[in-house]
Parts: structure tokens; C-alpha cells; sequence
């Protein structure tokens, strides 16, 4: 095991609390093994400029970055093997990647993202580069981990909303909708939406029927205009919409035409679609609110902060073992946790979705079995 590697850590697509820490983990733990950790700025942008952003880390630089929300270190959703040139076509950059790892002297990269960030990691894993991959997105959507850093703390903000939310919401008489993140995967609309109780939780793994949305506000709330405190029953309704969630006879909405340069929608409107429905299909008045990017802001929640830490130094010793191409995975959250190390090419290309069988009511629009 050699003691004198020099490795490249960066931070691709979304922000997400956690990743500080992440980065904090493999510095501490890399000074311990003799490794020289240098940080890319802006994601694989960094490693296709003629002249890469980076930044010497050691324990004193990083020493209070466990605290810090976002990434210090920036991030872009650049993918190298999709950039678009002068004429407007794509073309695959990845071999300037390659150059720019040997023009820094870099032993290794730990790649720090989620199934966009590590799907590259992946392809130049195939072309020689000795990766490390740490999981990282708030729709925790990764396969081959139980955990990918910022659920929690994303959570814990929607959540927050959502506790908000009902106040307005019972003064007025309104049902309101929360949207949240969640392309594929609804697991960050379905579990704030139990800890916030929401009473209607939509998510992308089952579409929905608008004629059962106003069927269980109806069932809920009854008649408009119940006097606050002598009604029997609430005169309000929340509703959490993740924003790849569609319904039955309809397509999923989008904010526009445009797509990253993964070839993705930039997906968001359907809280606004369903409270137009709402208002016209049922007696109630509704409102919607786009989260956006601030449910993934703020300081790191303890888990984050501490899984953060733990893949971060895990990544360190993968990599001082010379145990590339491959993910730091967690089997159970903190503080019940076990890591191990999977092939990243078994992550790439593949999600980790809602058990739908397992944890959803198709009916009720709830998780199962908790008599919401």
C-alpha cells in the first residue's frame, strides 16, 4: 500500500448538505494513511479547463467544513463526455479529462455526486482513471446504497414547510400543495410528507387519478366553510407532490424545453397543475408552492454530518488501498451503519426507486398502514 498518492476530490450536480463533511472525512483520514488530497473546483468542469481551479487540502483548511451546507468546493452538472461545441453538437472532451489528471499528478479522483456525477466516474473508470465514488442526492434514487448524503437534511427542511404550512392553510380553509424535488424516485416527498403529515402524498413510482385526489379531500375535509373550532373534522387539506409525479392521463410537466447536459428535462409545475384542478374540480380553494432549492440548503443535519464523515474517510482508505472503480455503500443510517465498497459501475445507469409493494398506499395516497 503505497503512502504517497495525490488525490483530486470534486463535487458534481446538485448542492447537497453532507458533502463537506464528506470532504473533511477524507482529508482527516487521508493525512492518517499519507495521502495529499487536492480539491477540484466546480465539479468535472474543473478537469476540462486548460487551467484547473484547485485548492491544497489539509486537516487545518477543512477543519470547520463538517458545519458547512452546499460544497465548498462548487459543483456544475458538466458532463465531459457530452460538451457542446462551436457548431452546437456534442462532442465527448473526456480525453482532456485524462490530460488534466496528469497534468495535476493526481493518483486518483473521489468523485463526489449522484447517479450523473458517478455514471462519469463510471465511463472513465472504463478509460484508466482510478476512481472513488461517494453517494450523494437528496432523492437518495442510488443503487447499491441504503443512504446518500443530504436525505436528511432535506427532509428534515421539507418537513419544516410543512409544519408551516398548516397554519395558513387551517386559518384560511385551503388545500395546500408542497412540491418537492424527486425526478424518478419519491422517497424525500413520501417520508417528509409521514414526518410533516401531509395528507396526501403523490410521488413519480404511481400515477395518480385526479377524480381520487378530490375524492380524499372531500372524504377529509367535507363541506367549505366550516367555522374554525366547531368543525368535526379539519377544514384544510396538505398535499406533497414530487416533481417527476404525474397522473394517470397525463404527461410529466416541465418547466421548459430545455435539458442539462445529461439530456434531462428541467422538470417542475405540477403543485400549480393540481391546485388549478383542484380549484375547478372540488369546492375548495387551493395554493402551490415550488420549493425549489433552498429544501436542500441550510447546515448539515447530525446524520448528514456524521455519514458524511464516514464516507468520506472510507473513500480515503479505498483509495490508499488502491481499490478503485468502485462507490462507498451504506447498509443502514447512522448510528447502525456498515460500509462497504461496490463496483460503480453497478451503480450507473440504474435507480433505487420507492417499494411501492412495500411502503405505498395506492389508494389512499399515504404510506401504508399508519391510518392517516
Amino acid at each position: 500500500m503505497s503512502n504517497s498518492k495525490r488525490v483530486g476530490v470534486l463535487t458534481g450536480g446538485g448542492d447537497a448538505p453532507g458533502l463537506n463533511p464528506a470532504i473533511k472525512g477524507l482529508v482527516y483520514r487521508g493525512s492518517q494513511l499519507g495521502l495529499e488530497v487536492i480539491g477540484l473546483f466546480d465539479g468535472w468542469r474543473s478537469l476540462l479547463n486548460p487551467r484547473p481551479g484547485v485548492l491544497e487540502l489539509d486537516r487545518a483548511a477543512v477543519r470547520r467544513w463538517d458545519r458547512d451546507g452546499g460544497t465548498n468546493l462548487g459543483s456544475s452538472r458538466t458532463n465531459p463526455f457530452r460538451q457542446v461545441n462551436q457548431e452546437g453538437r456534442h462532442q465527448d472532451r473526456s480525453d482532456e479529462v485524462l490530460a488534466n489528471i496528469e497534468q495535476l499528478r493526481l493518483d486518483a479522483v473521489v468523485a463526489c455526486g449522484g447517479e450523473d456525477t458517478l455514471g462519469v466516474a463510471a465511463r472513465l473508470s472504463g478509460k484508466g482513471v482510478k476512481v472513488v465514488g461517494i453517494p450523494k442526492t437528496i432523492d437518495k434514487d442510488l443503487a447499491k446504497t441504503d443512504y446518500t448524503l443530504g436525505f436528511d437534511t432535506a427532509m428534515r427542511n421539507v418537513t419544516e414547510i410543512l409544519e408551516h404550512s398548516r397554519t395558513p392553510a387551517g386559518s384560511h380553509g385551503w388545500v395546500q400543495i408542497i412540491e418537492v424535488m424527486g425526478r424518478h424516485a419519491g422517497h424525500l416527498a413520501l417520508w417528509s410528507g409521514v414526518a410533516g403529515q401531509a395528507h396526501i402524498v403523490l410521488i413519480p413510482e404511481h400515477p395518480f387519478r385526479y377524480e381520487r385526489v378530490f375524492q380524499i379531500l372531500h372524504d377529509r375535509i367535507g363541506p367549505p366553510g366550516l367555522i374554525p373550532g366547531r368543525a368535526e373534522r379539519p377544514r384544510y387539506a396538505v398535499i406533497v407532490v414530487a416533481e417527476g409525479a404525474r397522473a394517470d392521463d397525463g404527461e410529466t410537466i416541465t418547466l421548459d424545453d430545455r435539458q442539462d447536459a445529461f439530456g434531462h428535462a428541467r422538470l417542475g409545475g405540477i403543485g400549480d397543475v393540481l391546485a388549478r384542478k383542484i380549484a375547478s374540480g372540488t369546492p375548495y380553494e387551493s395554493r402551490a408552492v415550488m420549493l425549489g432549492h433552498p429544501q436542500r440548503g441550510g447546515p448539515p443535519s447530525a446524520v448528514d454530518r456524521i455519514m458524511g464523515l464516514l464516507f468520506g474517510a472510507r473513500a480515503a482508505e479505498a483509495v490508499a488501498a488502491g481499490d478503485f472503480g468502485k462507490m462507498v455503500s451504506a447498509r443502514g443510517v447512522a448510528p447502525a451503519v456498515e460500509l462497504s465498497l461496490v463496483d460503480i459501475s453497478e451503480v450507473s445507469g440504474k435507480l433505487q426507486t420507492v417499494d411501492v409493494e412495500r411502503y405505498y398506499d395506492t389508494n389512499r395516497y399515504h404510506l401504508k398502514n399508519i391510518g392517516m
